[in-house]
């Protein structure tokens, strides 16, 4: 993951986060990719040129489109943060996972298989307005602490429950155990919620196991099949 920061300025950096890396760690690495390429110029780089954060947190497990904010542009996280999202996730149904992704400890629940049929009536369940208990190991703050340290000591983390929106669920794909599907949701939705709720709901439970975030707002990644070649004259 290198990028041409040599100029880098006030402004938005649209990175797809690898899985196994921390928001913190993408910042990190780009923040010193900065300072090398300024360095590499004979340039000091100043406070406000190193000043780099993120607009929405992504889990290690997850990939997809991080927003990177460069000097100025940090004073507007609080912008992104309230656009809406689409994600493509797979969920793992039959077992649970105590942190409701592939990081936690999996216990297994149900090996019955639910029908395609099911499995759609459930998830108009979760079309429009629904009410979310975010995880237990979530970067929410309780009394001040982030949840998931709270969580990790083996402490009792009460999350009020929230309102959320949910515009679109749809199926991509189902070969049990793994239902594939696509959401567009509202700020501040969880999908590892959203997988252990429909996972409920089916009564066989259910966890995340691949995470990826392709939109934010208008922003959205792009793929190869995006890209139209076209002759050089």
């Amino acid at each position: 993951m290198e990028y041409d920061l040599s100029i880098a300025h006030d402004g938005i950096l649209l990175v797809d986060k690898p899985a196994g890396w921390t928001s913190f760690d993408v910042v990190a690495k780009i923040r010193g990719q900065i300072r090398r390429q300024y360095q590499e110029q004979g340039i000091k780089p100043t406070k406000h040129q190193l000043k780099v954060g993120h607009a929405g947190t992504l889990d290690p497990f997850a990939t997809g489109l991080l927003v990177i904010l460069l000097g100025d542009a940090t004073k507007k996280a609080d912008e992104f943060l309230k656009l809406d999202k689409v994600y493509e996730a797979t969920i793992y149904l039959g077992k649970t996972s105590t942190t409701g992704d592939v990081e936690g400890e999996i216990t297994s629940v149900s090996d019955r298989q639910p029908s395609l049929e099911e499995i759609e009536a459930a998830l108009e369940h979760f079309r429009g307005e629904i009410t979310q208990v975010p995880p237990a190991y979530s970067a929410i703050k309780i009394n001040g602490q982030r949840a998931y340290k709270l969580a990790r000591r083996g402490e009792v983390v009460d999350i009020p429950e929230r309102k959320v929106t949910i515009y679109s669920l749809d199926i991509l794909n189902y070969e049990y155990p793994l239902l594939e599907i696509r959401t567009h949701v509202s700020s501040g939705t969880y999908i590892r919620t959203l997988a252990e709720d429909i996972g409920k709901k089916l009564e066989v439970g259910g966890y995340c196991e691949v995470l990826r975030r392709s939109q934010i707002g208008d922003w959205q990644l792009v793929t190869r099949d995006d890209v139209v070649d076209e002759p050089i004259d």
